[in-house]
């Protein structure tokens, strides 16, 4: 029998996994407007190989143990400027650096005005530049604030990556809705298999966080995105 804290967590990742939270995300493609423009994902098996590559080279090793980190550390601020900072360092495309900054301000700015405490005193670090805000930081903070559990936090973080990558196609005209569910099914199993597995947060000092990612035609796509003159998303 589920307790009511179960049921608060389940409800905040319904609430948080819903597209009509104005989180801001339609703005963003990560790089699939441009390697569409290649024909580089063209269908919905390129997609689903472009999602399963995100989940595992990127999400895995690198969005995931930073929202577990800022989770854990969230009401100590110091802490969480560390985890923000050494995700900035490791974001090396311009527009996928910067689209994480603006993803996660949107999300902090939407719980300020809820009135998701956190949100509000992690704005004003941002305000001061000690802090960027980058997106799992800021998931971390706002989903521990909310009552959403760590397993429950990560399964919506690899979910709205999945989705906001579906989106993104259906809206570039890559997919058709139809194409878009089963790409969703394909990649559920790579899901599975990484919400299994415990994430990696080592850290061999106080300042180091074990953060890597592994996506080069994703990254050079968002640097090639960069001086498109028709773009249809932010990065």
């Amino acid at each position: 029998m589920s307790t009511a804290t179960d049921i608060i967590s389940q409800l905040s990742a319904l609430q948080h996994a819903d597209s009509f939270f104005p989180s801001g995300a339609i703005s963003f493609s990560q790089g699939l407007e441009t390697l569409y423009a290649d024909r580089e994902v063209k269908d919905a098996d390129t997609l689903a190989t472009f999602v399963e590559g995100q989940l595992l080279y990127r999400w895995a090793s690198m969005e995931a143990p930073a929202l577990v980190l800022a989770y854990r550390a969230t009401g100590d601020l110091t802490a969480l400027a560390e985890i923000d900072a050494e995700f900035e360092a490791m974001s090396l495309a311009t527009e996928l650096r910067e689209g994480s900054r603006r993803a996660g301000g949107a999300l902090l700015s939407v719980h300020e005005k809820l009135g998701t405490a956190p949100a509000a005193t992690y704005r004003a670090l941002i305000a001061e530049k000690k802090a960027f805000g980058h997106l799992p930081i800021a998931q971390g903070i706002v989903w521990w604030a909310t009552g959403m559990s760590e397993q429950d936090a990560r399964a919506i973080s690899a979910h709205l990556l999945c989705t906001g990558s579906v989106s993104a196609a259906l809206r570039l005209g890559v997919i058709g809705h139809l194409d878009a569910q089963r790409v969703l099914l394909r990649v559920r199993s790579t899901v599975v298999q990484l919400l299994s597995a415990p994430v990696v947060t080592a850290m061999t000092g106080a300042q180091s966080f074990d953060f890597h990612a592994y996506t080069p035609a994703t990254e050079i796509a968002a640097m090639r995105h960069e001086v498109h003159d028709a773009r249809l998303f932010a990065n």
